[in-house]
């Protein structure tokens, strides 16, 4: 209780002496313990010049990392570092000075950093323009990347308007804003969907870039790929890959932009416009954001006050029936299908409402459930998107809110600007995963999301007529990120085989056995002899999914097998074991490598129960070893599979943390 006291008093004190008040010119000095508890004159100074400053604040463990990122978008800095550079406003800045007096940060303005981004924000941006990230398309890049994808796909594709950005509605240049609906035109009927929006922060690069590329993904291994393929059938995805164009634009003239470009209430700092992430009309006003025009997280004059807000609203409503009762306690039904995604950087963050309440969500333990299995892919801290103060108006807040459909933000990454070979080496397959998951499960979320996987599907690639040939298949119900939190044991009770027809459609399952005889733990391989009696000549789909001992089944996985065709042997795989020490690292087939002419490397990593254990496939390139894929998951399995042109190859394993025996299994 004392300490309680003292804290309130210091905070009481600190607000008093904040620049909230004129500086007296004959102040005391600052008292300082660590960090400075009143406001300078020097600090209030800067704020009279510069209504948002950058702000430097030094923390001390990784759950302030993640409670600082999940309020504020960072603009520097890193967890490995042990600061974090925040551009915010007096308020936010005075609210983060009393906050750190409880948690022992330092926390001071940045000057150099301050005036870098002051100058960033002038007009005639061109020689501020930011160069060095060819891989991220711009505004006008990404839509004729889309259109190629119509043009290309025109049976999987479409590419429409949905409306017009506050620029256009102005008669000042300006843009459409555009979705991209994926999905097998000639499979009618009512699908589920995954709908993604990015980039809705306009400097954010790599959201648009990443959803782009998704999109690039599915077209392309449609009809190749057995899960992208069922998935394009029997599902959507609508993806709205720059939802702020007209920021955007701004961006990539080099200005560190975030809000839209509403400039009806200019700024002596030039930071005008409304931050749209706090501008939905669900629970608009409810903290986190800001009543100044001139601030970062300024919420607009109104709920959707923005003609992009409006759009976005319409749209994620035309996507998804209203599944959820009109008050804030009522939970949608657990059968409720569709996933929402938005998608900013950055932080490695998976989150899911709510933001302006600790309080969980109506269906907060499947959306919990759900958010560590996509951190599983990514490799990402998933929790509630609320952190050191809540946030209101949010994109994600509005879809569960008003809909009840699953939602989730993902902070991509680990720097603002995230150089290209760590974007395309790591960023990107590591959440092209949680995307394809996220997709995966659409049809039923809130119950697949905490089902067990069908991984790790193996059969011949062609069978002869009439012949049989084996199944298998592991069902694992450990696919989870732990690093926030762990989910229930779930013991593997069965798994099932579905040919052609799949359960959705009124396909009918047989059984897989265990291969140790009997089901009884959380992760069981599987198996099933499959005959092709009654098959036709030609390429079939053979879909599996798995259930735990609560009935709760997992999404189907699948692959093809054609019949009738070669009956060329499936590649062996070829097994590697060994043991790595904590923080060390072992190779095979060894330090030299191997040669490949080229073709699809897969390797699955298996290590001791208890450790968190990396995989990497690396190229060698003249003299050096370069990491060409990457499998960073906090648990001891993961996976690689990788397009590989010919050359030297090898596996690292490196272990993150515990020490122990791994294997490796390679198929080329």
């Amino acid at each position: 209780m004392k300490r309680t006291l003292a804290v309130s008093l210091i905070s009481a004190s600190l607000l008093l002496a904040s620049c909230s008040q004129t500086p007296q010119p004959q102040a005391a000095p600052p008292v300082t313990t660590g960090a400075s508890l009143v406001a300078t004159a020097d600090e209030c100074s800067v704020f009279q010049q510069k209504p948002i400053v950058v702000s430097r604040i030094d923390f001390k463990t990784d759950r302030d990392w993640t409670d600082i990122i999940t309020t504020f978008e960072p603009v520097g800095g890193s967890l490995e570092e042990r600061f974090v550079l925040l551009d915010v406003g007096q308020a936010d800045f005075e609210r983060l000075r009393v906050t750190g007096l409880t948690r022992g940060w330092t926390i001071r303005i940045d000057k150099a950093e301050t005036e870098k981004h002051s100058g960033s924000l002038k007009e005639n941006l061109g020689s501020l323009a930011i160069s060095g990230y060819s891989c991220y398309r711009t505004v006008e890049e990404t839509y004729s990347s889309a259109q190629a994808i119509v043009s290309q796909y025109p049976n999987l594709a479409s590419w429409s308007s949905i409306g017009s950005t506050w620029l256009k509605t102005q008669g000042r240049g300006g843009y459409d804003m555009n979705v991209l609906k994926l999905t097998n035109k000639s499979v009618t009927g009512t699908k589920p969907r995954l709908v993604i929006t990015a980039s809705i922060h306009a400097r954010e690069y790599t959201p648009a870039e990443l959803t782009t590329r998704f999109a690039e993904y599915l077209v392309s291994n449609y009809g190749k790929d057995a899960d992208v393929t069922w998935m394009l059938d029997s599902q959507e995805v609508w993806l709205v890959l720059q939802s702020n164009p007209d920021g955007r634009k701004k961006a990539e003239a080099g200005a560190s932009w975030r809000k839209n470009a509403n400039d009806t209430q200019r700024c002596s700092n030039g930071l005008y416009g409304v931050d749209l992430n706090r501008n939905f009309n669900y629970a608009w006003a409810n903290g986190g954001s800001s009543t100044d025009p001139c601030n970062e997280t300024y919420m607009g004059s109104a709920a959707a006050s923005e003609p992009e807000t409006k759009n976005l609203q319409t749209f994620i409503k035309s996507a998804f029936a209203d599944n959820r009762g009109p008050n804030r306690t009522d939970a949608a039904p657990a059968a409720t299908p569709g996933v929402y995604i938005d998608v900013h950087s950055y932080g490695k963050l998976v989150l899911w409402p709510w933001g302006d309440t600790n309080t969980a969500a109506p269906n907060g333990t499947a959306l919990q459930s759900l958010g560590r299995k996509l951190a599983y892919f990514n490799g990402h801290t998933p929790q509630q998107s609320i952190g050191l103060y809540p946030t209101s108006g949010t994109t994600i807040d509005f879809t569960y809110g008003e809909l009840g459909v699953a939602a989730y933000t993902f902070e991509l990454g680990g720097a603002f600007f995230e150089s290209c070979s760590t974007f395309t080496g790591t960023v990107l397959p590591q959440n092209q995963a949680a995307l394809l998951y996220a997709l995966r499960v659409a049809r039923a979320p809130y119950q697949l999301g905490s089902g067990p996987d069908s991984v790790s599907l193996t059969a011949p690639a062609n069978v002869a007529a009439g012949a049989s040939f084996t199944l298998s298949a592991s069902a694992d119900n450990t696919r989870f990120n732990t690093s926030n939190g762990s989910e229930p044991s779930r013991t593997v009770a069965g798994a099932e085989y579905f040919i052609d027809t799949p359960p959705w459609a009124g396909g009918t399952g047989t059984a897989l056995t265990a291969t140790d005889g009997s089901f009884n733990a959380s992760r069981e391989n599987v198996q099933a002899t499959v005959s092709t009696t009654g098959l036709s000549a030609g390429k079939h789909t053979i879909y599996v999914r798995s259930r735990n001992g609560n009935g709760t089944y997992g999404p189907v996985s699948a692959l093809f097998v054609t019949v009738g065709g070669s009956t060329t042997p499936t590649p062996t795989p070829t097994t590697y074991n060994g043991s790595v020490n904590a923080g060390g690292s072992s190779y095979q087939p060894g330090t030299a490598g191997f040669n490949y002419a080229g073709g699809t490397l897969k390797g699955v990593l298996s290590g001791a129960s208890g450790t968190d254990f990396d995989l990497y496939l690396q190229k060698l390139s003249g003299s050096s070893w370069v990491d060409v894929a990457a499998a960073e998951t906090p648990s001891s399995s993961e996976t690689i599979t990788y397009n590989a042109a010919s050359g030297t190859y090898r596996w690292q394993t490196y272990a993150y943390s515990g020490s122990g025996n791994y294997t490796l299994t390679e198929t080329r």
